[in-house]
């Protein structure tokens, strides 16, 4: 071990101003010195109602050519109404401003796997837990899409 290293602990609920940040950015400026050198820029979307209330949002970014999406959330009484669809629109439209030419994220949802699914996404892997294993019937899956085109014309902001 190196000489330096004084303690190693385990944190059960990381401050995500200070912990959680600190190794994000430490890692990512890791990542900027790989050839090619990372180009990673975070974004957002977000969806409020005419009070200012948040309806849903995204939280993103783009790197090597893809979208990755981190989460995309909507609240469960305004589901199935189409904003989490043009919600992700935005997110390709702006991914491909920057040059990507796809995007990629991780569900452990079946519903979720199925919106996507309906946008084009395609499941490229899983993680899946056997029998026996806790929790019974878990899965994580991965999905991506490639762009294709995004001329489309969206609204910015939800219907009233």
């Amino acid at each position: 071990m190196n000489d330096r290293l004084s303690n190693i602990e385990i944190t059960v609920e990381p401050d995500p101003d200070a912990f959680v940040e600190e190794i994000e950015v430490r890692l990512l400026a890791s990542l900027r010195q790989n050839v090619p050198a990372s180009d990673y820029a975070p974004f957002g979307v977000l969806a409020r109602d005419k009070e200012g209330a948040i309806l849903g949002g995204l939280i993103g970014g783009t790197s090597y050519g893809w979208l990755l999406i981190k989460i995309l959330w909507v609240a469960e009484d305004i589901r199935s109404q189409g904003l989490g669809a043009r919600i992700m629109q935005l997110a390709e439209q702006e991914a491909s401003s920057r040059g990507c030419h796809g995007a990629w994220l991780d569900t452990s949802s079946q519903r979720a796997r199925t919106f996507y699914a309906k946008l084009g996404y395609e499941t490229f892997g899983m993680l899946e837990n056997r029998d026996g294993e806790k929790p019974q019937g878990h899965a994580r899956f991965f999905l991506s899409k490639r762009f294709s085109h995004l001329d489309k014309p969206i609204e910015a902001s939800p219907r009233a």
